[in-house]
């Protein structure tokens, strides 16, 4: 069982894996997964390891930054790549993630062929398995490699390495595009997608890191860890949550009782 391998011996596996790939291309968003990632392939590899982040419209702008910061510190050299919307994404299909990864790592193997490199790798670890991820098919048919996930690396191992060596992303909540927050079948507007940004931001200001606003056109619905929701209250009357969301357009804004869940706007009604 790899959940019974000491984790300090999972990373020893995965730098030997990494150091015969000669060089890789790192798909890098700045988060947990990819940071440690990097910083594994830059030790392993040095400048043999190449950082590539697709930049898109639904791509949060804080996560932008965090990835070129992140990027920097560890010294890596970093591709931006600036993709226009895909229009194949424009009505949000259920199939959203498949084609999105589809589409963009499609990318990341020409950006690899043309440096020269013949491995690509993201951060898909272990504990991925245990959600729904229809985007690991795209990832799959197109030979992207999971070192991780191969070294049987979990989301705690990843973390608890990640710490001890000081990276930046160790305590970053998890993260996911800005199309999560729009129900499928709706069709998806820049505009729309920086006023969640915004929205999102202003809330991560004001202290609640693990946040999401699903967007329902003039009504905002904002999830927080269930034990944040009286704080998310108390929040509005010293930080106007509600003034502040409506000054973006909404007419209507809602706090979940249920709280913050991955995917829930993938939840069928009864």
């Amino acid at each position: 069982m790899t959940h019974a391998i000491p984790k300090e011996e999972k990373l020893r596996n995965l730098l030997r894996s990494l150091g015969g790939m000669g060089k890789a291309l790192v798909a890098f968003s700045g988060g947990l997964d990819s940071t440690f990632l990097l910083h594994a392939a830059r030790e392993a590899l040095g400048d043999g390891a190449l950082a590539a982040t697709i930049v898109t419209a639904y791509m949060p702008e804080a996560e932008r930054e965090d990835a070129i910061r992140a990027a920097k510190e560890m010294g890596a050299r970093h591709l931006l790549l600036e993709v226009p919307f895909p229009e194949i994404l424009r009505h949000n299909p259920p199939e959203r993630c498949y084609l999105c990864k589809r589409t963009l790592f499609g990318l990341l193997r020409e950006a690899a062929a043309a440096e020269g490199v013949a491995h690509v790798l993201d951060g898909t670890n272990l504990d991925d398995l245990d959600d729904y991820r229809p985007g690991m098919k795209a990832l799959g048919e197109l030979g992207i490699e999971s070192p991780l996930l191969a070294e049987g690396l979990t989301k705690r191992d990843i973390r608890e390495l990640s710490r001890e060596r000081g990276l930046p992303a160790w305590d970053k909540p998890a993260g996911a595009c800005l199309l999560s927050r729009i129900p499928h079948g709706v069709v998806v507007e820049d505009a729309e997608l920086k006023r969640i940004d915004q929205a999102e931001s202003f809330l991560k200001e004001i202290g609640f890191a693990a946040v999401r606003l699903r967007s329902h056109g003039d009504l905002a619905r904002i999830e927080v860890p269930r034990e944040l929701v009286g704080e998310l209250v108390e929040a509005d009357r010293r930080h106007g949550i509600d003034a502040r969301l409506k000054t973006l357009g909404y007419r209507h804004v809602a706090v979940d009782l249920g709280g913050y869940r991955m995917g829930s706007l993938n939840e069928q009604t009864p």
